[in-house]
């Protein structure tokens, strides 16, 4: 039997049960597991795992998934929410998603290890093989869920809602990588027309945040059906930072499809991170050095790369929103402090005049970059850490 594996989320790797399930699913057939999420692929490199779970590609749950469909006899989505009940809603917007959710057996396990923890089969001919899988890990199992709408759209298709399932009074919602509000309740719905949100019910609004997001004068309008939301902590401080993990001379990330670009001669591949930090993996292929925009983009993805032994150049303002865990920061990064309100802007300039408008430039040095950037940014700039 070929299995797939879906794993979701840093939690069901950081407890250490998405190994001990991948060994114990051996016992039925061959398994491939790969990781829906970036956070998750930090977690598979801390764990030693990435020779066990694929961190390749940057997929989303739904789309492993229907991959998995088109080459296994088996489904399994793994993953750890805050609460059973929570982890089933996470479930049901990714099966919602599906072109056909009966086209393979398809069964979720949700919190292993834990008393709460289930197997729940998302279609009929997924019971059998749910009940001998519920057997082998010791958890009782579910009857197939309903599928809930996350998402509802008008009838003239201009005006989407969507709901936040799972959210917390006080946590913050995010984005696309961006913090555009607090959860006052826990009923949380976020409304967008013609591609730009108007209102996040249930919550408080972070205006900068939904500026940035559409990206100021630039009024870049968002999926809301299909982009990325999260509410809650990236990962909890339940894990060992693991280091040093390619070589230095390398500079492969594990979690690139492609080859990474050949250097000139003695020059240094840059790229630029705007608030993306989501995308990390992705834009850091075969990188010497990252310029990362925005205080939490800095934090998340100065850690990530710190296992990559990538240093970075930070450019922050003190609007932090708090999202990041326990951060590590490789030595030979700059953390640069501009006035309140303005990383943006220099990011811009950054963008526009040092990287000519591209995601990845090639400098003389790491120093030559840093002075490049001081340079564009002095009348916004106030002190640098360096580390």
């Amino acid at each position: 039997m070929r299995i797939g594996l879906v794993v979701h989320g840093p939690e069901v790797v950081d407890s250490h049960m998405a190994k001990k399930i991948i060994d114990a699913l051996k016992d039925l057939g061959e398994v491939s597991a790969i990781m829906a999420g970036t956070i998750g692929k930090t977690a598979v490199l801390d764990a030693h795992l990435e020779n066990v779970i694929d961190i390749r590609k940057s997929l989303k749950p739904s789309q492993c998934i229907e991959e998995f469909f088109r080459t296994k006899d088996i489904t399994i989505l793994l993953n750890h929410g805050k609460t059973t009940d929570n982890g089933v809603l996470f479930a049901n917007i990714v099966v919602s998603r599906l072109a056909d959710r009966n086209l393979k057996p398809l069964i979720h396990i949700e919190r292993p290890g834990m008393p709460d923890g289930k197997i729940i089969p998302w279609n009929t001919q997924s019971m059998t093989i749910a009940i001998k899988i519920a057997d082998i890990l010791g958890l009782g199992i579910a009857d197939i869920p309903k599928i809930v709408t996350p998402i509802s759209i008008d009838d003239q298709g201009h005006r989407v809602i969507r709901n936040v399932y799972g959210v917390h009074p006080g946590e913050k919602i995010m984005i696309n990588g961006i913090v555009v509000g607090v959860a006052r309740s826990s009923d949380v719905r976020i409304i967008s027309e013609e591609g730009f949100i108007r209102d996040i019910m249930g919550a408080k609004v972070k205006v900068h945040g939904l500026e940035k997001l559409h990206g100021y004068d630039r009024r870049i309008p968002i999926d809301l059906c299909n982009c990325w939301v999260k509410s809650g902590p990236l990962r909890g401080n339940n894990f060992s930072v693991r280091k040093n993990i390619i070589d230095q001379e390398q500079k492969q990330l594990p979690g690139s499809e492609k080859n990474s670009i050949q250097s000139p001669i003695n020059r240094i591949k840059a790229v630029i991170i705007d608030h993306e930090a989501e995308r990390t993996f992705e834009l850091a292929d075969g990188a010497g050095v990252a310029v990362t925009i925005g205080d939490d983009t800095t934090d998340i993805a100065a850690d990530i790369l710190y296992r990559l032994r990538i240093p970075i150049i930070g450019i922050t303002d003190g609007d932090i929103d708090g999202f990041s865990h326990i951060k590590q920061i490789y030595p030979g990064s700059t953390i640069m402090r501009m006035k309140p309100g303005s990383d943006d802007i220099v990011g811009k300039e950054i963008r526009d005049k040092i990287f000519c408008g591209k995601e990845s430039y090639f400098f003389d040095s790491i120093i030559d970059l840093r002075n490049n950037i001081f340079t564009i940014s002095k009348n916004y700039f106030i002190f640098s850490t360096y580390y």
